[in-house]
């Protein structure tokens, strides 16, 4: 079964066992957390109602995302900004999809039960988790100009 779910003001596609990085929510790693907005969710080529299905999730970490670089020039004017930025992330594993009685009794199992296999800190689970696609990608390295000869060498030649 698959849903639909929008967080943080974007819309993501879950199944069961997906692993997805949305932007920063409340909680610790190893909390369980139940996404509220769910618009569409499905069982192979049907469409159920999504009024009754509900999307329990497990923190993973919280974590921020590469470096985005905001470099502002205006030209002939002497005038460069350059600033850096990391959004805050939040890592979820996507529990169960399906109808509000179901996963409520498994959220609440997991929650009475200490988080097994939980990283103490934010870098060892991110190495343990499997990549996340994000929006961001590495940009190829700028070439520079060829250096120009010294005075002393012109004037020789």
């Amino acid at each position: 079964m698959f849903a639909v779910v929008r967080t943080g003001g974007k819309q993501y596609r879950v199944a069961a066992g997906d692993k997805i990085a949305v932007e920063k929510l409340a909680g610790e790693a190893g909390d369980t957390i139940t996404l509220g907005e769910v618009l569409l969710a499905g069982d192979g080529g049907e469409l159920v109602d999504a009024a009754k299905v509900q999307v329990s999730a497990e923190i993973i970490a919280q974590a921020k995302s590469e470096k985005v670089i905001v470099f502002k020039k205006r030209r002939r004017h002497n005038y460069r900004r350059k600033n850096g930025h990391r959004q805050q992330l939040t890592l979820l594993r996507i529990l169960a999809v399906g109808d509000s009685k179901a996963p409520a009794r498994k959220a609440a199992a997991k929650a009475d039960e200490p988080a097994k296999g939980a990283a103490p800190n934010a870098d060892e689970s991110l190495q343990a988790a499997e990549p996340v696609k994000t929006a961001a990608t590495e940009k190829p390295a700028a070439k520079k100009a060829p250096a120009k000869k010294a005075a002393a060498d012109q004037a020789e030649d």
